[in-house]
């Protein structure tokens, strides 16, 4: 009886080791980064990754970047993402470099505060901590679009990101921040 208990055991964790490993090979099979096409006399503009997932610490993990080309030199621009119940948020900002082309990534501060609609903390008891506060839900999931807006001339372009809900593993990981103490949740006042 005692070697069947123990037999059974060992089976559920190697199934779960496998199923984990499994899992987190998944997204090593994306797709592969989209570049600005060098052809287009025309304003353009893209993002990478298209997708994202609304997992907290999968946010707080993931570089997001627009690029752009065609604009004028110098000019400073910022990116505005719509969506979903009317969600309108600046994501990013920066200045067209001298070729017409801009990079601009939207900074981990930014992706607490806009997307998951959270705040920041820090402690320093012996050695700093930070963490996330959770007061309310995040923006929307569905397809936003993302425009680049400048500042100085009319000239606009525009690409979609779509926003997914967490998977599991996601909810795993955010189980396992807030247990870690770096996620937090606070009722909003």
């Amino acid at each position: 009886m005692r070697r069947q208990k123990r037999a059974d055991f060992v089976k559920v964790i190697v199934s779960v080791s496998l199923l984990s490993l499994g899992l987190l090979m998944l997204p090593g099979c994306s797709n592969p980064p989209k570049k600005l096409d060098p052809s287009i006399p025309h304003p353009q503009l893209i993002v990478n990754p298209e997708s994202i997932r609304l997992g907290i610490a999968r946010v707080l993990d993931t570089q997001i970047v627009f690029e752009g080309s065609g604009f004028k030199p110098k000019e400073s621009i910022y990116i505005e993402l719509s969506g979903p119940n009317q969600t309108k948020l600046v994501v990013a900002e920066s200045i067209v470099q001298p070729n017409g082309t801009f990079r601009a990534e939207v900074s981990k501060l930014t992706r607490i505060t806009e997307i998951l609609r959270a705040d920041a903390g820090f402690e320093i008891n012996k050695k700093y901590k930070e963490f996330v506060i959770i007061t309310q839900p995040p923006i929307p999931e569905g397809v936003y679009t993302a425009k680049v807006v400048s500042m100085t001339s009319d000239l606009t372009a525009e690409t979609k990101l779509t926003v997914k809900g967490p998977s599991v593993m996601d909810r795993t990981k955010d189980f396992l921040g807030k247990r870690l103490g770096k996620i937090r949740y606070k009722k909003a006042q």
